[in-house]
């Protein structure tokens, strides 16, 4: 009967999403990974992106001068961008030259005569989502084309900041979701931009698209499949910013995303994992989650997700409620948050409670 009504709740509990396809998750490094791993030179054996640690790749660039590191960015942008334990003022750079290729490619089959209207538009539309990411002053970390796209932007100081936020989002968000201007606080770039303008100049916010979301309410939504994907990718993402000398980040985790920090949480050196409108984290209390980290929930009063049985029968659910004092998580208050996307609009006190978290004021 659990079963029954959580299949039915997620098919129906939200007017207007429909229940959609399974989605392929991205996996393994970039393209381009063979000839990174081919690469002499920098005079020594390259880091292999598919199995070296970040702090191995952190020493590795400590080694080389700047212009081994500038040559390696030109020659290999979209490993370098996406390579976790980089500096990342040479991943924005390498970012950089990645989106501008991928935007001349995407350019070049839009005015392509020989393919059909609806091949051009979406060459068309993915062009200009580049073209946004390569706007003057945007911070890029992580730039991946494939599949729906993912995409990592830092607002504020990195390398200058005392503390450190990662926003991971839940369903429906990719490349081309992850800066809108509807419902700007639902979306990764727009939480981001929020909480940092929220915090002091010495805080820095990362919104970070680094697996593939499920789309719409269905069996992605309902199971554990794709966050088991992005899991390991979180995790790593973590041990790159602290393996170049950041400090331990927060993290904040919205809906579907929330399913994710619940599996990457033993793993994760993060000091607060803060969840936010969340299904469940696949996790029968705080302390199943074997994180040292301080763990937070936070759910509003209209937030739809409180529909959802808060169940795990085999395959199907999440499990128990991280809002529920039960669980065992610190509350963090969300009186003035109006429905499931409105944790980061300005003026709530979720978002005040947020940045204090975010700042390690929060007791």
């Amino acid at each position: 009967m659990a079963g029954l009504a959580l299949a039915s709740t997620l098919m129906t509990a939200t007017t207007g999403w429909a229940a959609s396809g399974q989605q392929t998750p991205v996996s393994g490094p970039p393209p381009g990974a063979s000839a990174w791993r081919s690469d002499t030179s920098a005079g020594r054996e390259l880091p292999d992106p598919a199995s070296s640690t970040p702090t191995q790749v952190h020493r590795f660039f400590l080694r080389l001068t700047r212009d081994q590191q500038k040559l390696l960015a030109e020659r290999h942008p979209l490993v370098l961008g996406n390579l976790d334990g980089a500096p990342a003022h040479l991943r924005y750079a390498a970012n950089v030259l990645a989106l501008a290729d991928a935007r001349a490619k995407e350019q070049t089959k839009a005015d392509d005569a020989r393919l059909t209207t609806g091949e051009r538009d979406q060459a068309a539309t993915r062009a200009e989502r580049y073209r946004g990411l390569l706007a003057p002053g945007r911070q890029i970390l992580a730039f991946d084309p494939r599949g729906r796209g993912q995409v990592a932007e830092v607002f504020g100081d990195l390398d200058a900041s005392r503390h450190v936020a990662v926003i991971v989002p839940g369903s429906d968000i990719d490349l081309g979701t992850f800066d809108r201007s509807r419902n700007p606080y639902g979306a990764p770039a727009g939480m981001a931009r929020s909480l940092a303008g929220a915090t002091g100049d010495d805080t820095a916010v990362i919104a970070w698209v680094g697996y593939t979301t499920p789309v719409g309410l269905g069996p992605d939504a309902a199971t554990g499949r794709l966050a088991q994907a992005g899991a390991p990718r979180l995790t790593r993402f973590t041990e790159g910013l602290v393996a170049t000398g950041l400090p331990r980040p927060a993290v904040f985790c919205h809906s579907y995303g929330s399913v994710v920090c619940g599996l990457a949480a033993p793993g994760l050196r993060v000091s607060d994992l803060v969840v936010l409108g969340s299904p469940g984290m696949r996790a029968a209390d705080s302390g199943s989650l074997r994180t040292t980290a301080r763990v937070w929930a936070a759910r509003s009063a209209g937030d739809w997700i409180g529909k959802v049985p808060h169940v795990r029968l085999f395959a199907l659910g999440h499990g128990a409620d991280p809002a529920d004092p039960g669980f065992g998580a610190r509350s963090v208050p969300a009186q003035r948050v109006d429905g499931h996307s409105g944790y980061f609009a300005p003026g709530t006190d979720a978002l005040a409670a947020f940045a204090a978290i975010a700042e390690g004021k929060a007791a």
